[in-house]
């Protein structure tokens, strides 16, 4: 399943390049182009799906999340720590309406609270 104005789906096809990371059947991991971390890597399933409330089945969600770990011990921050986070429309600042997981890490992060060092 794929929709053809997107920008992720062109990337999962190999028509636009991409650093990739980890690739299987189902999912296609690779480099944030605007990383935000010394580690940002953006996993999506290869079938298209908008966001998380986009009817995704079961078994495709868990098999995308499962991966997560996977990448982190790829990337080398699976015992330092990483942060996972999923932007769902436009007001979360979803960039790509694609569904895809952001792992961060590689650094310390700060917790958003100002006098937090």
């Amino acid at each position: 399943m794929r929709k053809e104005d997107c920008l992720f789906c062109k990337i999962v096809a190999g028509e636009i390049p991409s650093a990739k990371v980890y690739e299987d059947d189902r999912v296609l991991a690779f480099e944030d182009v605007n990383p935000q971390m010394p580690v940002h890597t953006l996993i999506v399933p290869k079938n298209h799906y908008d966001n998380i409330g986009d009817g995704i089945p079961d078994d495709e969600m868990g098999y995308l999340f499962n991966t997560v770990k996977k990448i982190a011990e790829l990337k080398g921050i699976a015992e330092s720590g990483y942060r996972v986070i999923v932007n769902t429309n436009d007001d979360a600042q979803q960039s790509v309406h694609h569904i895809h997981v952001h792992v961060l890490g590689g650094a310390p992060m700060n917790s958003g609270d100002p006098s937090a060092k």
